[in-house]
């Protein structure tokens, strides 16, 4: 089989994340040896973020962009139109997405929710705060929500939740790194799902 054909049937994914990157670094070496599905880069809004460098290491292209090309110009849209990916991952993107990027990728955006959505979600919702408020307001459970993304914070339909008991016990930190768990186990999962279900598409 020759490159061009491998290559024609390979399903791509691009990742938008903010942070640290371990969602990121965990859908990439999900996905590294796959001859169905591949990571084709990763961008981030901030310059010295960790993800840029663990994609770099990880060999997968890594990309930064301010705000101005995001949200002022077609810079980032042109560059998405080049590599046409089947699927954009934002793994802790906090940046509303332009509207120009969602239509021109209609239900190929998903986004990971620290919560059950629709509780602990909008703007301002994000990390630490989510956990903090939930563990303020003594909730029994949270989990994560994966969600097509929308032109409004965390609104899109969901796909895919899971759920975990919380204690008395739990900090927020401990919170945290449960919910880290669950994105952990499910992301790289639900991503296979869906892309391989559009697979004739």
């Amino acid at each position: 089989m020759s490159i061009s054909q491998k290559n024609k049937k390979e399903k791509k994914i691009v990742i938008f994340a903010s942070g640290s990157g371990s969602n990121t670094e965990k859908i990439i070496r999900y996905f590294e040896n796959s001859e169905e599905v591949k990571v084709a880069a990763v961008f981030s809004n901030r310059k010295k973020a960790k993800v840029l460098r663990r994609a770099f290491d990880l060999d997968v292209k890594a990309l930064h962009f301010d705000r101005e090309a995001f949200y002022h110009t077609n810079e980032v849209l042109h560059v998405l139109l080049d590599i046409n990916p089947d699927l954009i991952v934002l793994a802790g993107f906090l940046w509303l997405m332009p509207e120009s990027i969602i239509k021109a990728f209609p239900t190929r955006i998903i986004n990971i929710h620290p919560a059950l959505l629709p509780n602990y979600g909008g703007k301002g919702m994000f990390g630490m705060n989510v956990h903090n408020a939930i563990i303020a307001n003594k909730e029994k459970e949270s989990g994560i929500t994966i969600h097509y993304v929308n032109e409004r914070f965390d609104e899109g339909n969901s796909i895919f939740q899971a759920k975990i008991s919380i204690s008395e016990k739990d900090s927020p930190e401990s919170l945290a790194s449960k919910i880290h768990e669950l994105e952990h186990q499910h992301f790289p999962i639900v991503i296979e799902k869906i892309l391989l279900e559009n697979n004739d598409s």
